[in-house]
């Protein structure tokens, strides 16, 4: 498995561990104002980050590009930035709002950079060429 998948599944398991840890948090103390932050980081942590992981597994060419790992970068900390000032914000700092606002600008780029990705063509020098038999 090509190691950007590798990051990408471990990432997601970090927030899924996050995620469920605001989950609890909410179910024991009775209070779900951080609701959103639970969504966003289940939603766009675990799950997005693992369903990238399992592209860059499919497409080893694809992986091995540098850009896979900016666009790991980039959207990594946009997701982080955001659960965290999301979180803030619904706790009731209204401060946070520009912050959330940026990070999901900054994870919308990670998106958009896995899009780029995902509509490149592959790259021609790792394809099977077809034998005539």
């Amino acid at each position: 498995m090509p190691n950007i998948s590798n990051l990408f599944f471990r990432t997601a398991v970090v927030f899924l561990i996050v995620g469920i840890g605001i989950g609890l948090q909410m179910s024991i103390s009775q209070n779900h104002n951080t609701i959103g932050a639970h969504a966003h980081i289940n939603l766009l942590g675990w799950v997005t980050s693992a369903l990238f992981g399992g592209y860059y597994a499919l497409n080893p060419a694809k992986a091995e590009r540098r850009l896979a790992l900016i666009h790991y970068g980039v959207y990594t900390v946009g997701v982080i930035i955001m659960g965290i000032s999301l979180y803030l914000l619904l706790q009731g700092n209204t401060a946070m709002e520009p912050i959330v606002a940026v990070s999901s600008l900054i994870t919308f780029a990670g998106v958009l950079i896995f899009a780029w990705t995902v509509f490149m063509p592959a790259d021609t020098t790792l394809r099977r060429t077809p034998t005539l038999a």
